[in-house]
């Protein structure tokens, strides 16, 4: 059940980024509403990192948790903010992704 939550951490780590992105994009009242998404998506995702952490070794709840985020954040990146693609970034996201499942099989 923890790894869930951790998962589920990962995503809010992935939307309170894509908050950033958004509010910097943003005019007006909409400003707002992205740091408001923000701090909401950063909140839950760190209660959720708090709890999983309660029964999972903090090392590889951390990184496990960051890794999903800056993955997913790099994705977002790439797929919503237009962010350059080319094969390096795909190289080194992939081994990213690849360390982060490889730390959840080994762990206990």
């Amino acid at each position: 059940m923890n790894w869930i939550l951790l998962i589920i951490a990962g995503f809010c780590e992935v939307a309170f980024a894509a908050c950033l992105g958004k509010a910097k994009e943003a005019a007006g009242n909409d400003v707002y509403l992205w740091y408001g998404g923000f701090l909401i998506t950063m909140t839950i995702s760190m209660l959720l990192l708090i709890k999983a952490a309660q029964t999972l070794p903090i090392g590889t709840a951390y990184a496990v948790w960051t890794g999903i985020g800056a993955a997913g954040t790099v994705l977002v990146g790439i797929l919503v903010f237009k962010d350059p693609v080319n094969f390096w970034r795909l190289f080194f996201l992939s081994t990213l992704i690849i360390s982060v499942v490889g730390i959840k099989f080994v762990s206990e």
